[in-house]
């Protein structure tokens, strides 16, 4: 093959191919990059030209752990290193896409498994931060923020990537299952949706700190002075959402826009995202993030909050939630 052949002008919309199958591919010759790894909260595929992260702890509301963002940043870098992928979309197995952090170990239990394993005996182990939430202790909140802000950093893997992020959101996304959300290009979601951070209330603040930055500052406001949810379908009304639908077309809608996402060539859609995310950054998303972080911790170590969590310990998380949600009629609605 000549060099001149692949610009010759023979090949009908050649500018649709694939990094890997044009005829002077630099991925020529070289192995699909395929492999088997096991996560423990959330599966990866490659679909054609779409990567799909999908959250697998089904029986716990895909309710985040310690692993959740190591096992996330870890499939966004895998499909973002793939030449075959186009877009990244990220999803929840089970009646909703994440019902936040898995708070019971830390407001209710205080307890973790021994060791070893990654997590015991480091910054991140539960049964660290539980001593270091001792109301009757001294709070460290450098270690609390040390915690806090490696989940940050591994759910804005989904912002930092190279390629278009969609999040597809149905049954519920809320507390920490909207910092991780809010941190995709794209919000595609069922009408019926329940989006938002009720723990606003009392005990947190979000840590990602991307609420004004996706809602605009009164929008924002709106929703965490008050700890209430928008439905899927007023999160599109308000921008949050790229699009809401009933929820059995959820599937056929998310498709259509990851088809017409994946069309696009590889390195458009690369220049295109960071063109627009330097606009993110030039408001300070970054700054945002660690503001809220800090404030995250301080909330979860004032009175109220450790008011809310001693109740949790002494009548159990689920019944602190009642308490706590019920002055605003909407508990479980």
């Amino acid at each position: 093959m000549s060099r001149e052949e692949p610009y010759s002008g023979q090949r009908q919309a050649a500018w649709y191919e694939n990094w890997t199958d044009v005829p002077d591919s630099p991925w020529r010759d070289r192995p699909a990059p395929d492999y088997e790894y096991e996560y423990r909260t959330l599966t990866y595929e490659r679909d054609g030209r779409i990567a799909r992260i999908t959250f697998n702890r089904p029986e716990k509301g895909n309710a985040i752990t310690a692993d959740t963002p190591v096992d996330l940043a870890h499939a966004v870098e895998r499909a973002d290193l793939d030449p075959r992928v186009h877009v990244i979309v990220v999803s929840g197995r089970g009646k909703g896409f994440c019902g936040g952090y898995d708070l019971e170990m830390f407001a209710e239990k205080g307890r973790a498994p021994d060791g070893p394993d990654e997590v015991s005996g480091t910054e991140v182990d539960p049964a660290v931060q539980a001593a270091n939430h001792n109301p009757w202790g001294t709070w460290d909140p450098m270690l609390d923020y040390a915690m806090m802000s490696r989940f940050n950093r591994g759910f804005a893997s989904l912002m930092h990537a190279n390629k278009p992020t969609v999040a597809k959101l149905h049954g519920f996304a809320v507390a920490g299952g909207t910092d991780i959300a809010l941190f995709s290009d794209q919000i595609i979601c069922a009408d019926d949706t329940k989006i938002g951070y009720p723990p606003t209330r009392v005990w947190g603040v979000p840590a990602a700190g991307m609420w004004a930055h996706r809602l605009g500052d009164q929008r924002a406001k709106r929703l965490l002075f008050t700890g209430d949810c928008i439905s899927g379908k007023q999160a599109a009304e308000w921008g949050l959402a790229v699009e809401s639908c009933p929820a059995e077309e959820l599937d056929a809608r998310t498709e259509a826009l990851l088809e017409r996402i994946a069309r696009m060539p590889v390195n458009q859609l690369m220049m295109v995202k960071l063109a627009l995310n330097s606009a993110l950054h030039s408001q300070g998303v970054a700054n945002s993030g660690m503001v809220s972080t800090v404030f995250d911790g301080i909330s979860r170590h004032t009175r109220e909050g450790y008011a809310f969590q001693l109740r949790a310990a002494t009548v159990g998380f689920r019944e602190a939630v009642r308490e706590r949600d019920e002055p605003y009629g909407d508990h479980k609605r």
